[in-house]
């Protein structure tokens, strides 16, 4: 992937369109409607970039059928990804920041360093894998750690599991997660999957049981318990 380079890197709002087509899609459609919703933004301004991303080869769009990111595209997304996740990871390790704080910081920040410094921190942090919400850091060259959750939603009664991550940005249900300690590490028991509603609801490792409502069962993803039994 790391053969096709960019002179010099987009502008911060090209960057946030393609950031948010990898969130949504990857290298898949991503459709106007979706993206705009994403960045808060009018369709018709989605539309407009779309072809001005086009012009600089780094999506596919045909009008009406959404937009796709190109190589060179996804290149450019995951370099993000990576500088994004990396300072979540300084501001919650170094700085002090709680988990549902460093999102909107991190965004405010990624577009202000450089990649020397990206790689820098990288060192200083003991090159992670993982930022605070459990989301895979992409190596340099945009490979992705291999993705072993699901969804919580998914899983039957019964099931002894780990939250691996959280998939949501919005600091006020990171602060209620946070709150009641289901965060990525966090060993559960799923006692009851309710068909009718889409509650889920899990027991805790000091025996509290959480009712988790299908937005958030569908945000949190867990994995099978760690080699420990934990």
């Amino acid at each position: 992937m790391n053969d096709i380079a960019i002179s010099r890197p987009p502008s911060s709002s090209v960057g946030d369109y393609v950031k948010a087509m990898w969130g949504i899609a990857g290298s898949d459609v991503a459709t106007t409607k979706d993206v705009a919703a994403r960045l808060s933004i009018a369709p018709a301004s989605v539309t407009n970039m779309f072809t001005r991303l086009r012009e600089m080869g780094l999506v596919e769009y045909e009008r009406y059928h959404g937009a796709s990111l190109t190589e060179a595209g996804c290149i450019e997304a995951l370099r993000l990804v990576r500088r994004h996740r990396l300072i979540e990871t300084f501001l919650m390790e170094h700085l002090g920041y709680s988990w549902d704080d460093i999102h909107d910081e991190a965004e405010r920040l990624e577009h202000a360093v450089s990649d020397e410094f990206t790689e820098r921190l990288a060192e200083l942090l003991g090159h992670p894998n993982r930022d605070p919400h459990g989301a895979p850091i992409p190596d340099p060259d945009g490979t992705m750690p291999p993705e072993d959750s699901s969804p919580l939603s998914a899983s039957t009664e019964g099931t002894c599991a780990q939250i691996a991550r959280v998939g949501h940005e919005d600091a006020t249900v990171l602060s209620y997660l946070g709150e009641r300690g289901l965060m990525p590490g966090r060993s559960i028991v799923v006692r009851e999957v309710r068909a009718v509603d889409g509650v889920v609801t899990v027991e805790d490792e000091e025996g509290t049981t959480h009712s988790l409502g299908p937005s958030l069962a569908n945000a949190i993803f867990v994995r099978g318990p760690s080699e420990d039994g934990s």
